[in-house]
């Protein structure tokens, strides 16, 4: 899951340098944070 989040992260981080696809990077990584927090809240009530 952490190689995820850091592939997403770097996506997102060249999308700002270079201007590619920004909107799909964007939405993909607040997908990926709700879904991180989601199962970190799930995570602690098992």
């Amino acid at each position: 899951m952490w190689t995820l989040i850091v592939i997403l992260l770097l996506l997102w981080l060249l999308g700002f340098i270079f201007k590619i696809a920004g909107g799909f990077i964007h939405i993909l990584l607040i997908i990926a944070a709700i879904v991180i927090v989601y199962r970190l809240v799930i995570g602690r009530k098992r």
